[in-house]
Order: C-alpha cells, then structure tokens, then sequence
C-alpha cells in the first residue's frame, strides 16, 4: 500500500469556499483507488486555502483522472466551490498536475483528466476515452445552440443571463464593477435631465455637458478636428472601424467622379486618373447599408444613407476626403459633394458618412465580427473540446465571459426595446437584416488581418497604426500558436485523424458560419498549417481585434457629431441649402444623444477582473515546453508594448487601442 499526497488548491474569490462534503477517487493505468473523503468540515476548501491530503492505494501508475464527489451534509444548502487545481505526488515522487479553474455546483461525480495536453490517438486508454467523452457529454446539455435571427450566427440557448451555466458566469468582482460603471455612466445624464428632452441641440458645444468630468484628452480632441478632413481621413486608418476603406483602381460605374470633380482638391500638379494608377486613390463604400429598415425614435422616422466616399493619399501624406455620395444610384438629387462646396454641405455630407459608419462599425465591425463570432468559438469549444485537448488549453483564456456579456447585450442592447431601438437608427428592426447581409458577404479574408490588409490594399498607406500594431501582434500570436501544434501534432496527419478537432471546426462552420462555401472558410483542417491560421484568427478576433473596434468608443463617439447614432432629416438632395441650424434639426436629439454617449461610455470601460493578452493567469498547460511558448509570446508583447508607448510619446493623437497591456484576452465587455 502506498500513500499519494494532494495538494488542493481553493479559488481567491469571496464566495469560492464550499460547505459541501468532497471525496475523490484516484483512476491510474493500473487501477483506481477507493473513495475517500477529503474535507474535515469547518475549514476546508476557504478562500485561497492550500489544503494537503494523504490518499492510500496499492500502486496506481500514472495517475489519468480525478473522479470527484459533491456531496450534501444534512441541513446545509449545497454551495458551490471554485476549485483552481489539484495536484497528485506519487509514492516515488513523480507528479501529476489537474489544473481546473472551474466551478463546481450541484451535488454529483466530476471526472478531470491529468492536464498533460492529449489528442484523441491509439494511445490514449479507455480511462481517458470514457472521461472526455463523459465530460462532452455533460457540456453538450448545457450549452446548445438556437437561432438568435436568421441569418446570422447562432448563439447560446440562454434567455437571461441566469440560464448560463455557473462557468459562463461574471465573477462577483467583475459584476460589481460593471454594475458600478453603468451607474456611473448614466447617473449624470439622468440627474442633468438630458435623457428626457427630445428637442434638438441648440448648440453643439452643449453636447460636453452630459458628461462634464468623463471626457477624455482623445475625446476632447475629437471635439476640436471632427470638421477637419485629414482627421475624417485619419479614421478610415486608426479609428473605431479601420476595415472599411480599401484602394480604387477603377472609379465605380454608379459614382461618377472625374477630374472636374476632384481638380480643386488635387490642384494642377495631377490627375484623377494618375492618382488612380499611382495608387493614392481609396473608397468607402457602404453599400451594404442600402434599404435597411430604419428605427422610429421620439415619434420620429430616422434615416438612414448608403454612401461612396472618395479619399486621397495627399502628397504630404494624409489620408482626405475629395468626393462623397450619399446613396448608390447618382443622378440630379444624389449630388457628389466635394471640399470645396460650401462650409455646411460639405460638413453635412460628412456628417452622413460618419452616420453610416457608426451603423457598420457598430453591427457589423464590432458586434459581428468579435462578439458572435466569439460566442460561437465558445460554445463549440465547449461542445467538442475536452479541457485536456491541446486547442482546448490554447483558446480557453479568450473565451472567457463572452456568453454573459453577449446574453446582456441581446436583452438590453439590441434586442426590443433595448438601447439600440432607443438611440439608433437601425434599431432593433434593422440589425436583424444588416447581420444577414454581412454574412452573405463574409469572406475568410475578412477575418485573416494579414489577407484583409492585402484583399483592400492598403500594405502601404503610411500612418496606419492599426495594421503596423496589429500585424505585429498576429505574428507574434502565429508563431506562438505555431509552436504550441507542433509539439502537441507531430505531423499533418495527426490533425487530419484528430476527430474532437474535426467535429470542432465542422460545428463551427455550420452553426457559426451558417455553411457558407462560398466565404472560403474551414470546415475541416487537412495540415498543421490550416490549423495554426485558424487557431491564430479565433484568438486574434476574440482578443485584439475586439479591442480595436471596441475599446475607444468614448473616445471617438462621445463627441456625436463625428459619430450620429441616427439622422432625423432625410438626406439633402441639392447644394447649397444646409445651415448651421439645418445641421441641428438633423443631427440626434438630446435624449438620444446622451442615451448613445451613456452607451458608449459602458462599452468603453473594462469592468475589474481583467486578463490581458498573454497573461493567462487560468494557466492549463502543465508542461515545461508549452510554458516556455507562453513566455517567449509574452516577451514578444512586451516588446511590441514598450515599441507603442514610445511612439505615443511623440503624438498628439495617440493610437493606443492594440498595446498589448490593455488588450484584454477575451470579449467580456
């Protein structure tokens, strides 16, 4: 008979304590030990409690799985425990890590696999065969799909957030704080009465006073070059949506710009059609938002365009405006509006793009492409990936939090009656339909940031600090994923026969992507490399990318005439009629407004109980060479950060967004 000592660690959290009974049986490759029960009541399992057990058994070898037992001790309500990890010291020393990080609720048998990292091969046992099929199991009843909308992503079968299970759940640290923020970020406009006037602004310099102490130094400079062409420009770049704009090689047949058009802007020195074949000329095309249904807000129809923005690389430089057009089909009341129109067009023709770019970087930038996409990596993962698969370990850190915050966001964010019918113009009408055509259009690329960058062309433009900073980040995100496969898949035909992986990728693709052939997405992995690109764009999405349509949003929307959450006039149909008072009358009312800014305000604020990129403090990987990957990676970070913030010593408008120390790992917010 021989003694195996546990070491069994108890989660920091207030609440992670339990006052339930727990015994455990050891299953090794020879054998299974007896039940034994661990607690001794009354001080056990406390908050961050270090608790050492002896467990007898004739000799079990490697020691596979842990078979946990909750149990009930009369007259006490059951309590769940977070329990952080359990490790096993063999009779000769040898040990054997189960890191768990989990929550344990409800009385029954949970089973935890070693955490050495294992695909599903000839060599695994039937012990861990029956666990991870067991533990599949399980997650499958308690994470199934349903449709949200057609059309789009499906997503978790939650109605509220208490449906979720307790895994999925905020901490009480990070539920406190976002209760806190939303109280702080509403109370002054509540308290001020601005939620409650649906007139128009009589003056734009009015708009601080919702919040007087929260703006920021970015958002105060937005307030002083929102009307400037080269910060316009400068947005299409490092602003909330840098994926839109994209080089013209060719003007488009339904946007008739020619050097008449342009001459004033460009001046005697060139041509449009020289700019063209140098590659300085770039379009914003929001086609897509064409014919969306449009909210009623007040009592008011809103509306909303689908322009064509014309930009230009200047010779020092800047990225500006030289034509716009409201909507696709051009004729006598679709004018092209140009720099050198009078004050008011050109301001309000502005104005409409911005409008229009708020709705596309907000339902399809940020709410698409991170936050369902990020829901859907989620609950595959969960679905098909046991916790002691290798892909499970890697990704497990960048999922964290994303079904709560997305169950919130479909009840008080876009769904009736939410934020979006009371401040948008899309409202909860039109998100439906505008998700639907982005995923109609959804391209693999899209996802890629190095094939993006090279699909819209924009490998030169100069200044463009969300493709030098995010590129950087997706190489050092590649080669760390690159070196994580390649220890735990020795060949192309390891990930090919891997079935947990193919399940995986394949559910995605169905139920995220909705089976779309035609967006060039994976639906099965045939080599290692496939794998690493994919395994690089989930992380990417659900991390870097989601920080940058997300985290500066009070920065660049607080001030709302460089953002319009909806227009109250229809577009102009001639020149020459737009006032200062016009400009009014069609920008958001004051209610809606303030309810926009107290909204962005949220978004922009990442509750307590963060996790930056590569500070994963849920460590699952146990083995010393995965461990060293982790800190080269978090190196390498380190270095692209220190890089950033010396760049922004030198700028007046800093681009901060993708340094990697305020990057958080997943999509919590």
């Amino acid at each position: 008979m021989s003694t195996y000592k546990l070491v069994v660690e108890t989660g920091k959290n207030l609440h992670a304590t339990t006052k339930d009974s727990i015994s455990i049986v050891l299953i090794g490759s020879r054998g299974e030990s007896k039940k034994q029960k661990l607690d001794k009541w009354g001080k056990d399992f406390l908050p961050g409690a270090r608790d050492e057990y002896g467990v007898q058994a004739e000799d079990l070898g490697e020691i596979l799985v842990l078979r946990l037992y909750k149990e009930s001790l009369t007259g006490l309500l059951e309590s769940a425990w977070f329990c952080k990890s359990i490790k096993v010291i063999g009779p000769s020393g040898e040990i054997f890590e189960f890191p768990i990080y989990l929550w344990i609720s409800g009385y029954g048998i949970f089973e935890f696999q070693q955490g050495k990292g294992m695909i599903l091969g000839e060599s695994v046992g039937p012990a861990v065969r029956k666990q991870r099929q067991s533990e599949l199991n399980a997650k499958r009843q308690t994470h199934q799909w349903k449709t949200y909308t057609k059309g789009a992503p499906h997503c978790i079968s939650a109605e509220t957030v208490t449906d979720l299970p307790p895994n999925d759940r905020f901490s009480f640290k990070k539920t406190i704080s976002f209760g806190f923020n939303l109280l702080s970020s509403s109370l002054g406009a509540t308290l001020k009465g601005f939620l409650l006037r649906s007139d128009s602004w009589k003056d734009l310099r009015h708009i601080k006073k919702v919040f007087s102490i929260q703006w920021t130094k970015i958002s105060d400079l937005v307030s002083e070059l929102w009307k400037e062409d080269s910060f316009f420009g400068y947005q299409y770049l490092n602003g909330l949506n840098p994926l839109m704009i994209q080089k013209c090689l060719r003007i488009p047949n339904n946007f008739p710009v020619d050097d008449v058009t342009v001459s004033a802007t460009l001046g005697e020195s060139t041509t449009l059609q020289a700019e063209l074949q140098n590659g300085n000329i770039f379009l914003a095309d929001y086609k897509i938002l064409e014919g969306i249904p449009t909210n009623v807000i007040n009592g008011e129809r809103q509306y909303l365009a689908a322009p064509m923005c014309l930009l230009w690389k200047s010779s020092n430089d800047e990225i500006v405006p030289i034509a716009i057009q409201l909507n696709q089909t051009p004729g006598e009341e679709n004018p092209i509006f140009v720099p050198t129109d009078p004050e008011w067009d050109w301001t309000l023709a502005k104005l409409w793009v911005r409008s229009s770019e708020f709705q596309f970087h907000e339902v399809v930038s940020h709410l698409l492409y991170t936050h369902l996409f990020a829901e859907v990596f989620n609950i595959a993962t969960t679905r098909h990936l046991p916790m002691g698969h290798p892909v499970y370990k890697l990704i497990y850190p960048h999922l964290r939090y994303t079904l709560e915050i997305n169950t919130l966001a479909r009840q008080t964010l876009i769904g009736p009656k939410g934020l979006f019918d009371q401040a948008v113009v899309t409202g909860n009408g039109g998100v439906p339909v505008l998700l639907a055509r982005a995923m109609e259009s959804l391209t693999y690329s899209a996802l890629c940031l190095p094939d993006d960058i090279q699909a819209r062309g924009v490998e030169s433009i100069p200044n463009y600090f969300y493709r030098h900073d995010g590129m950087r980040i997706w190489r050092a995100m590649e080669s760390f994923v690159s070196d994580i496969i390649h220890y735990y898949y020795p060949s192309d035909e390891t990930v090919s026969e891997d079935p947990e992986l193919q399940a995986w990728v394949a559910e995605i693709f169905q139920e995220g992507f909705l089976s779309n052939k035609n967006s060039g997405i994976p639906s099965s992995f045939a080599t290692r490399m496939e794998l690493i690109k994919y395994l690089t764009m989930v992380m990417f999405t659900c991390s870097v990318q989601h920080a940058a349509v997300n985290s500066g949003q009070f920065d660049i929307y607080a001030w709302m005439p460089n953002g319009p959450s909806t227009m109250r006039k229809p577009p102009p149909t001639t020149k020459c009629t737009t006032t200062y008072q016009s400009i009014l009358e069609t920008l958001p009312a004051i209610n809606t407004t303030a309810t926009a800014m107290v909204t962005v305000s949220l978004l922009s604020k990442e509750p307590h109980d963060r996790n930056p990129l590569g500070k994963y403090r849920n460590n699952q990987f146990v083995e010393d060479v995965p461990k060293k990957c982790i800190e080269r990676f978090r190196e390498k970070l380190s270095e692209i950060s220190q890089q950033i913030k010396q760049r922004n010593k030198t700028k007046r408008l800093t681009y901060h967004y993708l340094d990697p120390e305020e990057i958080e790992c997943s999509v919590s917010i």
